[in-house]
Formats: C-alpha cells, sequence, structure tokens
C-alpha cells in the first residue's frame, strides 16, 4: 500500500514538472527564430510603398528609371522590416520575464525557452546589421536619408523598449513615430517630399492602432490586474479613456483622408461627356472618393471587434476578420485603378 502510494506521488510530480514544457511551442530553434521575427508584422512595411504610390500617380517619379524605382521602395522597405524584426527580439528580450507570466505571451520563443537568449542577442543584431545594408539599394545621392531614417527609426524602439512604454501617451506616440518615419522612408528613398496630408493621416492611423492594441489587450484578457501585469503602462489607462482615445484617433483618420481625397478633387474627377441636341453636357464626379465607404467599413468593424474583446490587436483583425480583409482588398483595388485611370486619361 505504501509503496502504491509513493508511485502515485511520484506519478503526480512528474506530471505537474511536464507541465511548462507541455506548453511550450512545437519545433526547434529555427522555428522559433522566424517566430521571433514576427513576419506577419511585416505588413506595417506598406507604409513605406504609400508615399512612391502617391507620387507615381501625380507623375512625380517620371524622370528615375522604373528598375531603380522598384529596387529603391523595395531595398527600403525590406530594410524597415528587417529592423523592426531585431528591434521586436530585443523588446521580447526586455519582456522576457513579465511574459512568463502572460496567459498568452508565455508561448512566446523567448518566454517559453524555445530560443536561448543569447542565440536570439546574437540573431537580433544580425538582422539590424543587414538591414542597414539594404540601403545599398538606393541611389547613392538618396542613400545617406534612408540610413538616417532607419538609424532614428531603430533608436526610437529601443527607447520605447527601454523605458518610454511604461510612460502614458508617450508610449503611443513612440509607437505612431514609427509608422511616419516609414513614410519618410518611403518618400526618401524615391526623393520626393511627402504631403502634410500623408503625415497626418499616418500619425492619427497610427494613433488609432496603438491604443486599439491597448483597449484590445484589456477586453480581451476581462480584468485590469490581468492587463497591467501584461503592461505597466496600463494601470494609468482606463477602459473609458481607452475607447475615447479610439473613437478620436479613429475619426480623425478618417476626416483626415477624406479631406485628403476633397483636396484632390481637381486631380481625381472622371468626366462623362455627352450630347443632346445642339449642347454639350457633362457628369463626373471624383473617383478617389469611391475609396471612403471601404476605409469607414474597415475602421468601424475594427472598432467594434476592439470592444468587444474577441482581438487584442487591430493588426491581427485585419490578418484574420473576413470583413476587415474585404474591406482592406476593396480599398485597395479601388485605389489602384483610380490611380491608373489617372494615369492613363481617355
Amino acid at each position: 500500500m505504501t509503496m502504491q502510494k509513493a508511485f502515485m506521488q511520484n506519478s503526480t510530480s512528474d506530471s505537474t514538472n511536464t507541465t511548462p514544457s507541455a506548453q511550450t511551442p512545437s519545433g526547434g530553434i529555427l522555428v522559433g527564430l522566424i517566430r521571433l521575427m514576427r513576419l506577419h508584422q511585416w505588413s506595417k512595411g506598406i507604409f513605406v510603398l504609400i508615399g512612391p504610390l502617391f507620387a507615381l500617380s501625380d507623375g512625380k517619379l517620371q524622370t528615375m528609371p522604373r528598375s531603380e524605382l522598384a529596387i529603391a521602395v523595395f531595398s527600403t522597405f525590406l530594410g524597415f522590416c528587417l529592423a523592426a524584426s531585431g528591434c521586436y527580439i530585443f523588446n521580447d528580450m526586455a519582456d522576457v520575464e513579465r511574459d512568463k507570466a502572460h496567459p498568452r505571451k508565455c508561448k512566446r520563443p523567448l518566454a517559453s525557452g524555445q530560443v536561448p537568449l543569447g542565440i536570439a542577442r546574437i540573431f537580433g543584431i544580425m538582422l539590424l546589421i543587414i538591414s542597414l545594408a539594404s540601403v545599398f539599394g538606393v541611389p547613392s545621392e538618396l542613400r545617406i536619408w534612408v540610413l538616417g531614417l532607419l538609424v532614428v527609426y531603430i533608436a526610437n524602439v529601443m527607447l520605447y523598449s527601454g523605458g518610454l512604454k511604461h510612460i502614458v501617451i508617450v508610449d503611443v506616440l513612440c509607437l505612431s513615430s514609427g509608422f511616419v518615419i516609414r513614410v519618410l522612408g518611403g518618400c526618401a528613398a524615391v526623393g520626393i517630399t511627402p504631403s502634410t496630408w500623408l503625415l497626418n493621416a499616418t500619425l492619427f492611423l497610427s494613433m488609432f492602432l496603438a491604443f486599439g492594441k491597448r483597449l484590445g489587450e484589456r477586453r480581451h484578457m476581462g480584468s485590469d490586474e490581468a492587463a497591467m501585469a501584461a503592461r505597466d503602462v496600463q494601470q494609468h489607462y482606463t477602459d473609458q479613456m481607452l475607447r475615447m482615445f479610439v473613437v478620436v484617433t479613429g475619426v480623425a483618420t478618417l476626416l483626415t483622408y477624406i479631406s485628403y481625397v476633397q483636396s484632390r478633387h481637381d486631380d481625381f474627377v472622371y468626366t462623362f461627356a455627352t450630347r443632346q441636341g445642339s449642347l454639350d453636357e457633362s457628369f463626373g464626379f471624383n473617383l478617389m472618393w469611391v475609396t471612403v465607404a471601404p476605409a469607414t467599413l474597415a475602421l468601424l468593424r475594427t472598432i467594434t471587434l476592439l470592444m468587444r474583446g474577441r482581438y487584442d490587436d487591430p493588426t491581427e483583425i485585419a490578418l484574420k476578420d473576413n470583413m476587415v480583409r474585404l474591406a482592406g482588398l476593396v480599398f485597395v483595388a479601388s485605389t489602384v485603378i483610380v490611380l491608373w485611370i489617372h494615369l492613363n486619361p481617355a
């Protein structure tokens, strides 16, 4: 009887000791390194492409060969994506102990022990070096500007990870600055000046995403204690405050974009000419206006899902929610079509 009791105790102890390993994600170090890069976050690199895309529609890049343009933009896009991945690694290293106590983040490669800290540090440094080297794909006369913006971007993220993320409002401004720097980097790669409308829209949209993530974390976890355990800065926010910030920045984003569309009325008006009797008549409207509806749908749907607590990151919503993905696809498709019509008038 004593031997059977001892066996049962040993079995229970073994089961308890294996619990952490059972939570460790499957795959070796290589898989863990790939997960550390957070490749799904590379979607944020699209902000690098916005400036060159609209400049191309305005005919500002006619003097630059298309192959040189494509290489410069792609190199800058890749540089910012690799820089972001490298910074994510160092941020995870700083938060590893906190992540171990988080119900979801405990499965991250560093928190779960899938990747040793030493290997992660070396990999992060390699990514940052390669990101800086990517500027060699940019024309030599513009290279220094893109390199400088990459350095500023990395410094901004490191300062954020080093302590600014614990200061209310400042944490969101740091995150938003990263998006604005991406836009500036894309413009610098092709030698154009970004419009004030573009910078304002980028700032408000990125603040919306950041505040949305803060709100999503609180709603998703279901308790203030859990949320504050995930981020120290959460103790300075309240649900009501974050809901207000999300709505304000969301509306500001829409109004800024709508104002931009209105400011380009003369550029994107398409006229349908008709003839009745001896009179020439015409009807037309700003084709860029058709992009407002899908943009509004995507933003309002994102706010709805954040309020419900179904997701804790707006970026995750953009990748997983069918309605948001469809709205995004319609927005991109309609924008491309309008720009093509603008570049190829009948």
